[in-house]
């Protein structure tokens, strides 16, 4: 043999040698990469569980407050039905005089003031003078009174819905 076949089969060999190195650096790192693809398949898997978990939670959450304004609301709505039902019986009483609004009357013996009295036989505040109202000024009365009513019912509404929003 001669010095460049020599050489030619030392080059040869080198050739060979590399090719076989990068041919086995590839092949562990295709199985580098393999893994790492497992690996990330894996977290993309777990991730995805968490967030549709949390997702599921937060969904669950949402329904059971919402549950529970739907209730609050039936709750005042009921109130307030309450409220204006029996304003409305008190103004048919007030209407037909089943019922009449009176006033407690000062007791002032320097007043000249001539104004109707009656004393019922139930006497509220121990027989003290009491004056009959106008049926038109109790109506009035009865009218704002249920306004009052319910300005506090949904006083109340409002109130309840925020604290269920935001505790």
């Amino acid at each position: 043999m001669t010095p460049g076949q020599i050489l030619g089969a030392i080059l040869l060999a080198i050739v060979i040698s590399a090719s076989s190195a990068w041919q086995i650096q590839d092949w562990r790192m295709g199985e580098i990469l393999a893994k790492q693809d497992g690996l990330h398949k894996d977290d993309l898997a777990a991730i995805s569980s968490a967030a549709s978990a949390q997702a599921r939670v937060d969904r669950d959450k949402r329904l059971a407050l919402e549950q529970q304004l739907a209730g609050q609301d039936q709750q005042h709505a009921k109130e307030l039905s309450d409220a204006q039902r029996n304003q409305a019986r008190l103004r048919d009483q007030l209407a037909t005089a089943d019922v009449r609004l009176s006033v407690l009357l000062a007791e002032d013996s320097a007043s000249d003031c001539n104004v109707s009295t009656t004393t019922g036989a139930s006497g509220v505040a121990h027989a003290a003078r009491r004056a009959q109202l106008d049926p038109a000024h109790a109506q009035r009365i009865i009218r704002i009174t249920d306004d009052g009513d319910s300005a506090i019912i949904a006083l109340r509404a409002c109130q309840a819905y925020v604290h269920t929003i935001a505790p």
